[in-house]
């Protein structure tokens, strides 16, 4: 048997729970809501995040845009999607939404434009 402990961070009570595999069965104890299961095995089986950062924008004034990725990547990609991020240099008009990096390493998740910087 395997056993994690895992904090749920679906939601703002952080619930504390313990999530166990025993024949690849799967059981999470200690969340308060549905969103937790999930989150627990998921979190376990494959964590993903979401990646705020910004990119370089070539200008006098305005020197970084802000950027989300519109999903979540995988965990373990975070670091290469960063170097990824490090590489661009925008011209502005930026509108929020504008897509900055299309499918970033070929994750489906496209890479947007948080901010609108005329």
């Amino acid at each position: 048997m395997k056993e994690w402990d895992v904090v749920c961070i679906v939601c703002p009570k952080g619930c504390r729970m313990k999530v166990t595999e025993e024949n690849n069965d799967m059981k999470v104890s200690g969340n308060q809501c549905k969103r937790g299961l999930t989150y627990g095995v998921k979190e376990v089986t494959n964590p993903t995040r979401v990646i705020t950062s910004t990119v370089k924008v070539n200008h006098p004034i305005h020197r970084r845009m802000p950027v989300v990725t519109k999903g979540a990547v995988p965990k373990g990609m975070m670091l290469d999607v960063m170097k990824e991020i490090n590489l661009i240099e925008l011209e502005l008009p930026i509108m929020v939404g504008d897509m900055i990096i299309g499918d970033v390493l070929g994750t489906g998740i496209n890479i947007v434009a948080s901010r609108t910087i005329k």
